[in-house]
């Protein structure tokens, strides 16, 4: 049981450690790199519900 809690602690130090290297971006970098993919998400789902409505009135139609 002794071992595994020594275990357990050295793997939190060492997790601790590497967290300490990384790189992380800068509130600017979030906020830029946010704004990019809220924006894409609009457009695609922009895109995938005209298309989805241009298919509907297509299978309306034929189903007439």
């Amino acid at each position: 049981m002794q071992e595994w809690i020594a275990r357990a602690v050295r793997f939190f130090r060492e997790v601790r450690a590497e967290l300490g290297k990384v790189n992380w971006p800068s509130r600017k970098e979030v906020i830029g790199s946010t704004a990019v993919v809220l924006i894409s998400v609009f457009i695609l789902s922009f895109f995938l519900g005209l298309v989805d409505v241009v298919l509907q009135r297509i299978m309306s139609a034929i189903l007439r």
